[in-house]
C-alpha cells in the first residue's frame, strides 16, 4: 500500500492540534525511513516519487507549523539511510547531501528570492545584481564520489547516509566513462562527485539477456543500475553496461575555480563526460524555458531523467549561503510530473499487511510506463476506490514516477464497458480464518481484526522481525519465511532460533542444501544476542519504528524492566479507560502509564496503542518466548563528568543551522553534559536560535529563557 494514501483524508495541517500533529509526524518520519531504504539500500521502492515527495512536503509542513517537533531523528535532518554491511564504509571528505524540491514554477521564485535575501544580509548586493544558475537535467542514478590524489583513483564510494558510504572502488573501475588517471593539472586531491546509470536501450537489452539466462529482471534503469554497482564480485558489475556523469565536487585542495560552469570544463579537461545538455541560465525565466525545454525532450533522452537542478554559479556566493540540515541553500532540484499511460484493469486484489491493514490493489494488463512495464498499481484504500469509483473492466489512467507498484489516478469514462459492478470492500479478511474487517483511524484504514491469529499477519510479521533494521538474518528472505511457515517450521518469532534444530530437514528443501542450511543456522546464532532497541522495533508494536524504538530503549535500560513497565501501563490504562492528559497520565492512570506517556517523542495516542498490544495475552505469551531464546544487550547509561560544562542543562535547537546538521550539534550538547529536548518550558537552560526560528524562540522570549546565536554557541563549545 502507498503510506501516503494514509494521509488522503487526514485534517489540514493548519487544523492540527499540536498531539495530532505529533502522531502523524511520528508515522510520516517511520514512513520515510522505511521508504528511503527500499530506494537506497534494497534498490527496491514500493512508492511513486511522487507519493514519497508528498510524505515529506506534509512532514515538512507539519514541521513549519510545529517547529517543536522536529528532532535529530527526523529526515528533514537525514540524508539517506546508513550504507550496508556489504561493503566497506568510507567517510566522505565533506558530506555528500540531498538536494531540496521545487514541483512548481512559482517554487523556483521563491528559492531565488530566499538566495537574494540571505545574500544581502551578508554582501552589499544590488537589487538588480544578477543571480546566474548552473542548470542540468536530474539523471535518475546512483550518486557516488570518487576520490583522487595526485591524479590517481585511490577511492569510490556511494553516497550512503551523506556522511558514509559503501567502497565500491573495484566496481567503479569497470565503468569505462570513469578515468583511473586525470589528464592535465588536477588538484593534489579531488572528490569527484556524480551519478552512476544506465541508458534506456542498454537496460532493455540486459534485461533481455537476463531472462533468457533466467536470471533476475530489473524493475527500471535507476533499479539496475544500483544493483549492478552493488555486485561483490566485480567481473558481473564490468558486464552492466553502466555510465557516469561528473558534476560537482567534495574536498578540493587546491581549487581553481570559480564558479560551477567553469567546473564543468575542468572535469572535461581532467577526462571526464559532462552532460552536453548543462547550461548557465541568467534570469529565472531563462532557467524555466529550460526546464521546459527538458520536459519535451524528456521521453527522446536516452536515458531517465526525473526534474531539473539549478545550482547558483558563482563558487564564493555557493560558500556564503551554506547547508540546512540536509541540503545546500544555493541549490534545489525542480522535479517533473509522474508520467502516465492507459490500461484495463482486470481484478481488485486485497493484500493484507503486518498490521492487518487491508490494501486494495490493481491487477492491470500490462502497460509500459516510463521505460517500465507496470501489472499491479495501488489503490490505497476503501475510500480512495469510492472516490475515484474505478471497476473491474475500465480503462484506467496509471501514473508512475521511478516506481515499481504506481498508482491509479481514475478512469476513462467513456471506455467504460455497459456491464461493471460497483467494487464493495470486503467485510471480512481475505485470510483463512475469514474475520471480521473493522475500520480504524478515521475510518481510512480497514483492519482484519484477527491480530496474531491471522495467517496473512503472522507472515509478515515474521519477514519484519527478519529485516534488515529487526534481527537482520542474512538467507531468511520473505519468500523462505512464507515457505516455512506453511510447511509448519515457523509460526512465532520464538521459532526462529528453533530452526536451528531442523537442519537436516531443511537442507533436503528444495532450493536449500548442507552449505546453504549451514550457513543459515550460523546467521540465526549471530543474532541470538540482540540490542534492546532492535527487540523492541522488531516486534512490530503499533507507531513504534526504528527511531523510537531507541528512544524507549533509553529509557528503560534491559528487556526485563522494559516489559515489566509495558505490562504495568497496559493493566493500569485498562482500568481507567476514559480519555486522559499527558501530564495528569501518572497521578489519573498510574505511574508506569504516566512514566511511557512522557517519554520523548510517545505521547497518549502512542501509549494507547502500546497498551493495547500489551493487553493481549498471546502476543505476551510470544515476547516471552522469544525472550527465553536470545541474550538482550542492556543499554549503557550515559555518564556525565562532574565538571561537564551543561551538566544537567537542557538545551534546545531551533531554526536552520548552517554550520551543523542537528544531529552533531546535539551530540556537542551532550557531550558537554547537557539533555537535549524538543519543546521550550520553565525548565528549559539554553535555546540556541538559528534561522527561520519560529515558536520556539518566541516562547523563549516569552519565558525569559536564556538564547544564544549558533556562532555564540560555537564559540561556547571551542571554549
Amino acid at each position: 500500500m502507498s503510506r501516503a494514501a494514509k494521509f488522503k483524508a487526514a485534517l489540514a495541517v493548519d487544523e492540527m492540534t499540536e498531539r495530532q500533529a505529533r502522531a502523524e509526524h511520528k508515522r510520516l518520519a517511520e514512513d520515510i525511513a522505511h521508504h528511503d531504504k527500499l530506494y537506497h539500500e534494497k534498490d527496491a521502492p514500493e512508492i511513486s516519487d511522487a507519493d514519497y515527495d508528498k510524505l515529506r512536503q506534509r512532514l515538512k509542513a507539519i514541521e513549519e507549523r510545529f517547529p517543536q517537533l522536529v528532532d535529530m531523528f527526523s529526515p528533514t535532518q537525514i540524508v539517506a539511510p546508513m550504507p550496508t554491511t556489504a561493503f566497506a564504509k568510507v567517510k566522505h571528505a565533506r558530506p555528500m547531501l540531498s538536494l531540496d524540491n521545487a514541483f512548481a514554477e512559482e517554487d523556483l521564485q521563491a528559492f531565488l528570492e530566499r538566495v537574494r535575501r540571505a545574500l544581502e544580509r551578508d554582501i552589499d548586493l544590488a537589487k538588480d545584481a544578477e543571480i546566474a544558475l548552473a542548470c542540468e537535467p536530474k539523471i535518475d542514478g546512483l550518486s557516488i564520489s570518487l576520490r583522487y590524489e595526485d591524479g590517481e583513483l585511490t577511492v569510490g564510494a556511494t553516497r550512503g547516509d551523506g556522511t558514509t558510504g559503501e567502497d565500491v572502488t573495484a566496481n567503479l573501475r569497470t565503468v569505462k566513462d570513469i578515468p583511473h588517471t586525470l589528464k592535465g593539472r588536477p588538484p593534489k586531491a579531488i572528490d569527484v562527485r556524480g551519478e552512476i546509470y544506465m541508458e534506456r536501450k542498454a537496460f532493455q537489452e540486459m534485461n533481455r539477456r537476463q531472462e533468457e539466462a533466467g536470471d533476475k529482471i530489473f524493475a527500471n534503469p535507476r533499479n539496475a543500475a544500483a544493483g549492478s554497482l552493488r555486485q561483490l564480485d566485480s567481473s558481473i558489475t564490468a558486464g552492466r553496461p553502466l555510465r557516469f556523469f561528473a558534476y560537482a565536487w567534495g574536498e578540493a585542495e587546491p581549487r581553481t575555480w570559480k564558479t560551477h560552469s567553469d567546473y564543468l570544463k575542468v572535469l572535461k579537461d581532467w577526462g571526464f563526460r559532462v552532460n552536453p545538455l548543462s547550461k548557465l541560465c541568467r534570469t529565472a525565466e531563462q532557467a524555466l524555458a529550460y526546464y521546459r525545454k527538458m520536459g519535451e525532450e524528456r521521453p527522446s533522452l536516452p536515458y531517465d531523467i526525473d526534474g531539473v537542478v539549478y545550482k547558483v554559479d558563482r563558487i564564493d556566493w555557493q560558500e556564503r549561503l551554506g547547508f540546512v540540515s540536509r541540503a545546500p541553500r544555493w541549490a534545489i532540484a525542480h522535479k517533473f510530473p509522474a508520467e502516465q499511460a492507459r490500461t484495463r484493469l482486470n481484478d481488485i486484489l486485497i493484500q493484507v499487511g503486518r498490521t492487518g491493514a487491508l490494501t486494495p490493489v490493481a491487477d492491470l494488463e500490462p502497460v509500459n510506463v516510463g521505460g517500465v512495464m507496470v501489472a499491479r498499481a495501488t489503490l490505497h484504500n476503501a475510500d480512495e476506490i469510492e472516490r475515484l469509483d474505478v471497476r473491474v473492466g475500465d480503462m484506467v489512467i496509471v501514473q508512475r514516477a521511478g516506481d515499481v507498484i504506481p498508482q491509479v489516478l481514475g478512469y476513462v469514462p467513456e471506455e467504460r464497458p455497459r456491464k461493471t459492478e460497483k467494487f464493495h470492500f470486503p467485510t471480512h479478511c481475505p485470510c483463512p480464518l475469514k474475520t471480521k474487517v473493522a475500520s480504524e483511524e478515521g475510518g481510512v484504514v480497514r483492519r482484519c481484526s484477527g491480530g496474531l491469529e491471522c495467517p496473512f499477519q503472522q507472515v509478515e510479521r515474521l519477514r519484519h522481525f527478519v529485516s534488515r533494521n529487526c534481527f537482520d538474518i542474512e538467507g531468511l528472505g520473505g519468500t523462505h519465511i512464507e515457505n516455512f511457515f506453511n510447511d509448519g517450521l515457523l509460526k512465532v518469532p520464538g521459532d526462529i532460533f528453533r530452526l536451528t534444530a531442523h537442519v537436516d530437514i531443511i537442507k533436503k528443501r528444495e532450493g536449500w542444501g548442507d552449505l546453504s542450511a549451514r550457513n543459515l543456522v550460523a546467521a540465526i546464532e549471530a543474532r541470538r544476542t540482540i540490542s534492546l532497541d532492535r527487540l523492541i522495533n522488531s516486534i512490530g508494536i503499533p507507531l513504534i519504528g526504528e527511531a523510537t524504538a531507541k528512544i524507549l530503549a533509553q529509557e528503560y535500560g534491559d528487556a526485563d524492566t522494559w516489559l515489566a513497565e509495558m505490562l504495568a501501563a497496559s493493566r493500569e490504562r485498562k482500568k481507567h479507560p476514559d480519555g486522559v492528559k499527558k501530564e495528569k497520565a501518572a497521578e489519573t492512570v498510574g505511574p508506569s502509564y504516566g512514566r511511557l506517556c512522557n517519554v520523548e517523542q510517545i505521547g497518549v495516542t502512542t501509549a494507547d496503542a502500546m497498551c493495547t498490544f500489551f493487553s493481549e495475552g498471546h502476543t505476551v505469551e510470544i515476547i516471552r518466548d522469544l525472550l527465553k531464546q536470545l541474550t538482550v544487550q542492556p543499554v549503557e547509561r550515559r555518564v556525565v563528568a562532574a565538571d561537564a560544562k551543561l551538566r544537567d542543562k537542557i538545551v534546545v535547537f531551533t531554526g536552520e543551522l548552517s554550520t551543523l546538521t542537528r544531529d552533531a550539534a546535539k551530540a556537542q550538547a551532550e557531550e558537554l553534559g547537557a539533555k537535549v529536548t524538543d519543546s521550550v518550558s520553565k525548565k528549559t537552560s539554553l535555546v540556541v536560535v538559528g534561522e527561520n526560528a519560529g515558536s520556539k524562540a518566541r516562547k523563549a522570549a516569552e519565558l525569559g529563557v536564556q538564547t544564544m546565536t549558533e556562532e555564540e554557541w560555537l564559540k561556547l563549545v571551542a571554549g
